[in-house]
């Protein structure tokens, strides 16, 4: 649960390290998330996070929604949230 600075794609990355960490203490993984909702500063980044993704999900991926932002925490470029259904 680290901010990573520099690259956008490190810091991505990083972000859904984050995710699937908490996704395991639930008891389930990324594989159960059905919206993603990415918050970025810079929607010209919004590329990049469909390659990052891809190393995270696998198809059918979830529904997703980017949302461009001023501004986010402690100086951060991206942040990420999901619903997941456990069975």
């Amino acid at each position: 649960m680290q901010m990573v600075e520099g690259d956008i794609a490190e810091q991505v990355r990083q972000v859904f390290r984050n995710l699937a960490a908490v996704a395991s203490a639930a008891g389930g993984s990324l594989d159960d998330c059905v919206k993603v909702h990415v918050f970025l500063t810079d929607l010209a980044n919004f590329s990049t996070i469909n390659q990052v993704m891809a190393e995270f999900f696998a198809q059918p991926y979830p529904a997703r929604a980017a949302i461009g932002v001023a501004s986010l925490p402690r100086g951060a470029e991206v942040e990420v949230d999901a619903i997941m259904v456990l069975g």
